[in-house]
């Protein structure tokens, strides 16, 4: 199962026309995509799923998330995937392109 994780944005920067950023979850630190969530700013909490950030939320939400995460053993999960620390450039391709496409057709 896929699970959306908590991370709290450290860094903010475009990358390929994208909002992207550093988040850090538990120590570790991945890029993400935030195009989504034009108000996120640094020092603020996303929800993120598969390197693209869906929602924002607060501290103690991120705080009872992990809460729970580490009371099912699902923290460790994120530690095993901390090499990989950047969405491969084809997948923000696609996501450009798609993205695209859906505001040209509004």
């Amino acid at each position: 199962m896929c699970l959306g994780i908590p991370g709290k944005v450290i860094e903010l920067y475009e990358k390929t026309g994208l909002k992207m950023g550093k988040v850090q979850f538990a120590g570790i630190i991945r890029e993400a995509c935030l195009e989504y969530l034009p108000e996120v700013k640094v020092g603020d909490y996303a929800i993120v799923h598969v390197g693209f950030g869906i929602s924002k939320v607060d501290e103690e939400e991120a705080a009872r998330t992990y809460k729970l995460l580490e009371e099912m053993g699902q923290l460790s999960e994120l530690a095993e995937g901390s090499a990989k620390q950047a969405i491969p450039q084809e997948k923000i391709e696609t996501f450009v392109s798609k993205y695209k496409k859906g505001v040209e057709d509004s």
